[in-house]
């Protein structure tokens, strides 16, 4: 079995022996970790950080996590409600009145988080996704495609933008910014919207499934043609210098197992962890208020969809592309993340839903 490095309490074995079997079936790197009552249970990595298998995977290595982004821009929107600065009923145009045209003046601050604007599609080219005003002005142009609330459609990229330009109007900070400042550094967590060059040498590449090389673009998880399909957002992009840099608030974060699940721990443990409170328990159940729930137009499939999460029967959480997936249970105070730079074609990849049942696993401790 692949070699496995870290720590987790015995109970969670199941999930160790879980990333070992992926490693060995071929994955080339990757993170998980459980957090139970704010505290990991479960903390481990293995494998390497380059297609050739040369460099180990260490503890501090990173990588872009690509739409689990969305949860820690969520994260940042919640406590900006939570603190009576963000009012969610309110229209977007509000805060941001070049957005309030073409269509756009019923859009609320809570269809930008249920993916129930009606902006679902980036249609300029992926360089203005690293400028940050171009984006912005592009968006400000848009005419929703349905009546904004009456519909669901994934807004993969355009999501980031819309709920980072709130955000930014409110205080003054980009998303990455405040995420950083409010979360991230009161928590001591090691993930980055907007990496800065000190941490290059951290992160693990994206490697493009077996079959396919760095011109792979995103799909959809049942491998319809994304609605981004015409921009053409591929790993080469992902793996740049400029998307590193760039504050793409849907898709360019960067870190690991252990940031991911400790940042969303704060929900699932009604808002502080380690004496650190980010929002109250009121503030927390906010994610898990129901928005939507039918066929998403973009993706394709049924869904649920919260404020800024989806919801998945008694859990919250979002995948990106590629695999990694943060899954948050209130009710076990547990949240379970996997954090991994080896893509798999959507339609063949259940590895994040491994690893979560290998935690639950352990959750239900020895059996008799």
């Amino acid at each position: 079995m692949a070699d496995i490095q870290g720590s987790y309490d015995d109970l969670f074995t199941a999930v160790p022996n879980a990333l070992s079997a992926l490693l060995d079936e071929g994955d080339a790197g990757a993170s998980v970790a459980v957090f139970v009552d704010g505290e990991p249970v479960v903390d481990v990595w293995g494998g390497f950080v380059d297609a050739a298998r040369t460099i180990p995977w260490r503890r501090d290595t990173i990588t872009n996590v690509w739409s689990v982004t969305k949860t820690m821009t969520a994260l940042c929107a919640l406590i900006l409600a939570d603190r009576g600065e963000l009012d969610l009923d309110a229209p977007v145009g509000h805060y941001w009145p070049e957005f309030a045209r073409a269509g756009k003046e019923k859009v609320l601050v809570r269809h930008l988080l249920s993916h129930t604007a009606g902006l679902p599609d980036w249609d300029g080219p992926v360089e203005d996704l690293y400028d940050w005003p171009s984006a912005t002005a592009r968006l400000e142009a848009q005419t929703p495609q349905w009546e904004p609330g009456s519909a669901a459609g994934y807004h993969s990229l355009t999501q980031g933008f819309l709920v980072g330009e709130v955000v930014r109007r409110i205080t003054g900070r980009s998303l990455g910014e405040f995420f950083a400042e409010e979360v991230a550094g009161p928590l001591g967590a090691d993930f980055h919207i907007g990496l800065p060059a000190e941490h290059d040498h951290r992160v693990a590449l994206t490697i493009p499934p077996s079959s396919q090389d760095e011109d792979y673009a995103a799909s959809a998880p049942g491998g319809k043609a994304h609605p981004t399909a015409a921009t053409r957002v591929r790993v080469r992009d992902g793996n740049s210098l400029a998307w590193r840099r760039a504050e793409i608030p849907a898709a360019s974060g960067f870190g690991n197992a252990r940031s991911v699940g400790l940042v969303q721990s704060v929900t699932a443990c009604g808002g502080a962890v380690r004496g650190t409170r980010l929002l109250s328990q009121s503030g927390c159940d906010l994610a898990r208020q129901e928005q939507f729930s039918g066929e998403d137009r973009a993706l394709g499939m049924p869904i649920r969809w919260g404020l800024g999460y989806g919801l998945f029967d008694n859990t919250y959480g979002w995948g990106g592309w590629g695999g990694s997936l943060v899954v948050i249970d209130p009710e076990n105070r547990m949240t379970v993340a996997y954090v991994t730079h080896q893509m798999r074609e959507p339609a063949d990849d259940n590895r994040g839903l491994e690893m979560v049942m290998a935690a639950y696993d352990g959750l239900q401790g020895p059996r008799t």
